[in-house]
């Protein structure tokens, strides 16, 4: 066999393959294993949605490809008039919206249509590992912005060392946060979109799970703030607002270059989702109310919350995300203890250092439990803790 691409010598393994890996030898070891690993939504997809896909599947005009500019008409425009609703921003759908095979896959093509060799890419640590990767993978160097509870995980920008904010090209964030669950307000957006218009940065936010709150919390998009629309694009999910992981839908809005740069390279690497799920992803952002999730995944974050500070930990409840952040006990890496808590308590979590070196010392805890209905697993897992003397 031919030699593989050096390019992927630059990059780790799939941090989730390998929690699949260590989950599926707990499962064939016969134990009762409480998965808090990865946040993939174990509510069903409401089922007005899934009566959306059925009809629209028995539509023959979704059967062939989808020759539309920027994704199916019917999708394009209901982001459109989603985006106008949640955060009062109007977008062109001509120019503005681009159609995605889920949030990933879009997030991953922008680093390829605009890094190379010699650029810099300013990555979050911790964060999700696809902005990283995917730099890596274009050729170009890493900045790693560290991400500290004091500094409330948001990046100091005006730490970028000046030569490398002038070279770089891609500024990624992330909010609400994956790992963190952190939070930025509009004023953190300001200084972002300030920041790359001196650089001369396309800004790339990824806002998976800006409809994932509680407690009367609004996550803003950077897209509020004016002039963002010069240096800013934005990825939005079907996956976190709708339980719909599996179906791969998803958009990129904001900036017109950017839109245009992502789907010219698109064009050349996928024939767009199929019609009749994005017109179903339509259905769900004019109608569609999850709700009911959001309102368990509270609930099973509050179960969670209360029962770690029991056993000695001092947490806020997170304003949004499916995710808890937390510290490990003194003197154990992030590895160890995810070890401990696996081995010796049957709870999976994944190691803070997973998502960067600025991820040591904390775990990820996901609220996306399977087989729990009413937070009665989490619970559980608390005491499991407890008995096997698991505290800070």
């Amino acid at each position: 066999m031919p030699a593989r691409s050096t390019r992927l010598n630059a990059i780790p393994p799939y941090l989730f393959g390998e929690i699949a890996r260590l989950k599926a030898e707990a499962l064939q070891a016969g134990r009762d294993l409480i998965d808090l690993g990865i946040g993939d939504p174990d509510q069903p997809t409401p089922s007005a949605i899934v009566g959306a896909l059925a009809e629209a599947a028995r539509s023959s005009d979704t059967h062939r490809y989808d020759e539309s500019h920027a994704g199916d008409p019917v999708f394009i425009e209901a982001v459109v008039r989603w985006f106008a609703r949640e955060f009062g921003v109007s977008l062109s759908p001509q120019t503005e919206v681009l159609q995605l095979i889920g949030s990933k896959e879009g997030l991953a093509h922008l680093a390829w249509a605009y890094l190379d060799a010699g650029d810099w890419s300013l990555v979050p640590d911790p964060a999700y590992t696809v902005y990283r990767v995917n730099s890596l993978m274009a050729g170009a160097s890493v900045h790693s912005m560290p991400l500290s509870s004091d500094a409330g995980f948001l990046p100091d920008l005006s730490s970028v060392p000046s030569d490398i904010a002038r070279g770089a090209k891609l500024l990624w964030l992330n909010y609400p946060n994956n790992p963190t669950g952190a939070t930025a307000d509009i004023a953190f957006y300001e200084e972002a979109v300030r920041f790359c218009r001196e650089y001369d940065i396309l800004l790339a936010n990824d806002a998976a799970y800006a409809q994932v709150t509680f407690d009367g919390y609004r996550a803003p998009s950077v897209l509020q703030v004016r002039g963002a629309r010069d240096v800013a694009v934005e990825f939005h999910s079907f996956s976190k607002m709708f339980n719909m992981t599996g179906w791969r839908i998803a958009m990129a809005v904001g900036s017109a270059d950017a839109i245009s740069a992502l789907n010219k390279l698109k064009s050349n690497v996928d024939s767009k989702q199929f019609a009749a799920i994005a017109r179903a992803a339509a259905f769900a952002a004019a109608n569609a109310d999850n709700a009911p999730t959001l309102e368990l995944i509270r609930r099973r974050r509050d179960v969670l919350i209360d029962g770690l500070n029991s056993l000695g930990w001092s947490l806020a409840r997170p304003r949004a995300t499916f995710y808890v952040w937390l510290p490990t006990p003194a003197g154990q890496s992030s590895i160890a203890f995810a070890r401990r808590l696996l081995e010796e308590a049957g709870v999976l979590a994944i190691p803070g250092v997973g998502y960067g070196p600025n991820g040591e010392g904390y775990v990820r805890m996901s609220l996306t439990v399977s087989g729990d209905r009413n937070g009665e697993r989490i619970a559980e897992a608390v005491v499991r803790m407890r008995k096997a003397g698991l505290h800070p």
